[in-house]
């Protein structure tokens, strides 16, 4: 008897977001970068802003080719991530002990944004969802090709109730002292394993 293994779902951000940090970029630049040849090439001066130029565009490059490259996949064996920088991390479906759903308040506005966080032994985040890059249905999938236990959580957080609650779930950057010790066991709450 054979196994039916399933087709792997990839999952990339809203493409939307490349777009508009694209125009961004040129909108910013290309108005600095006329003005500076304008006042150099007279001079003979231009050669440092061609260079400064060329620096930017290759930054703007590798960002772009980061973007492109980013993405989630999830099939029947487990999920598997490749960052914007390149960093792969794959876990089995072993591995993977619940699925955290909630909506998060942005700072200091009123709307919220979906995360998903999938999380392994002990409630370490293995692999994050964030609603600015990855679209509800995209979490959806996510969360239903898994089969582990999905907590939801009902009623909206700010990042700072998050932190107090479940400091592991956010990135090094989103955390803040929450005034316990690192060998304090976590407290429990409505947010699952």
């Amino acid at each position: 008897m054979t196994s039916a293994r399933f087709r792997a779902q990839v999952l990339r951000p809203h493409g939307h977001l490349l777009r508009q940090t694209t125009l961004s970029i040129l909108a910013f630049f290309a108005p600095v970068f006329a003005v500076l040849y304008w006042l150099t090439i007279p001079l003979g001066e231009w050669v440092p802003v061609a260079i400064a130029q060329a620096v930017v565009m290759i930054a703007a490059l590798v960002g772009i080719l980061g973007f492109m490259r980013t993405c989630i996949w999830v099939d029947d064996t487990g999920i598997s991530e490749r960052g914007f920088f390149g960093r792969m991390a794959s876990f089995s479906r072993d591995q993977v002990v619940s699925v955290v759903v909630l909506e998060l308040y942005q700072s200091g506005a009123i709307d919220t944004h979906p995360q998903l966080f999938v999380t392994g032994a002990d409630g370490q985040l293995l692999v994050r969802m964030r609603g600015q890059f990855y679209s509800r249905g995209a979490m959806d999938l996510v969360a239903d090709e898994l089969g582990a236990p999905v907590v939801r959580v009902p009623d909206p957080m700010t990042l700072t109730e998050l932190n107090r609650l479940r400091p592991e779930l956010l990135y090094w950057f989103e955390r803040r002292l929450t005034g316990r010790t690192p060998r304090e066991p976590e407290p429990r709450t409505d947010l699952g394993v």
